[in-house]
């Protein structure tokens, strides 16, 4: 896959957000972008029409297309359509995501299963859709969009959304070993909180133990307010939602092979890139001491990622 060649990308989750952001920039840049988003029919149709009025006043080949993440069938239907097309995908942008806030324990045991099933299960599906077509052909690249929460600063009172997002990033990192002889790459992509530019909190969930939730409210009041000013505090005043897209659209345009495995965006520093050094560091000798070091990014940027 050659760098400068148009490209055909999948974005799960692309009607808000960084998925809406992204999916315009590398639209741009020329490739032909897939909005995938659920009930482009119904609740999502405002944001199918923005998609094809984007594409028209910007002569930019960009489309929504139903894609429920939640469901294999969904899936498989607009890979299908995609496939049937272009005969072939290049890149798969894991995006979709579901955020919730409020004490752990006044979420249902089934809540917890239901941001695992949004955040990690999704991946899965569209993994098993996208992937013959890559391996086939020897060559793809998969983005994961994590979270600096994984493995820096976890505030409080966003439990299960940190737990699920750990699943997805810890998926990745097996994934990308597993693809590695395939000619298949992988980045994660970790943002850190943006206070601004993403509707995570405005769409965020709520524990379904009201009962519960009042006990903790009665020694937490206000908390998850304060948490948002603090972070918003802490947030560089040139802080940017563009700042993901941009660099998500960077990494697709380098040639193969030196594309960087993991990369940082967090303008608020939370920690996560410091612990993901080590990690990746750890990750990469123990990989070479069992002779399975061929399973490593081959990046010009790897050095720098696990120094």
């Amino acid at each position: 896959m050659n760098s400068e060649e148009k490209k055909v990308i999948v974005i799960t989750g692309a009607s808000s957000g960084f998925g809406a952001l992204t999916a315009r920039t590398l639209s741009r840049a020329g490739h032909i972008v897939y909005a995938g988003m659920r009930e482009t029919d119904g609740r999502n149709a405002p944001q199918v029409k923005a998609v094809n009025d984007y594409a028209s006043d910007h002569m930019v080949n960009i489309k929504g297309i139903e894609m429920d993440v939640n469901s294999q069938d969904s899936v498989d239907s607009a890979v299908r359509d995609i496939l049937a097309e272009h005969n072939h995908i290049d890149v798969l942008i894991h995006n979709a995501g579901h955020m919730v806030v409020g004490p752990a324990e006044a979420f249902t045991p089934e809540q917890l299963a239901d941001m695992y099933n949004i955040n990690v299960l999704s991946t899965q599906r569209v993994n098993r859709s996208v992937l013959p077509n890559m391996r086939k052909r020897g060559q793809g690249l998969i983005i994961w969009v994590s979270s600096s929460s994984v493995k820096g600063g976890t505030p409080p009172y966003l439990a299960p959304y940190f737990a699920a997002k750990a699943g997805m990033d810890s998926l990745a990192v097996s994934y990308a070993a597993e693809l590695a002889r395939f000619g298949i790459e992988t980045s994660i992509v970790v943002p850190g909180s943006f206070t601004s530019g993403t509707n995570h909190f405005l769409n965020a969930g709520q524990p379904q133990d009201k009962h519960v939730q009042e006990e903790y409210d009665a020694k937490y009041n206000g908390l998850i307010d304060q948490i948002s000013e603090k972070l918003a505090a802490i947030s560089p005043e040139d802080a940017d939602v563009s700042m993901v897209s941009d660099e998500i659209a960077r990494i697709v345009s380098l040639p193969n092979g030196e594309r960087p495995y993991r990369v940082h965006i967090d303008p608020a520093d939370d920690g996560s890139e410091e612990v993901s050094i080590v990690a990746d560091r750890i990750r990469t000798e123990f990989l070479t001491r069992v002779g399975l070091d061929d399973l490593l990014p081959k990046t010009s940027e790897r050095a720098a990622d696990i120094k």
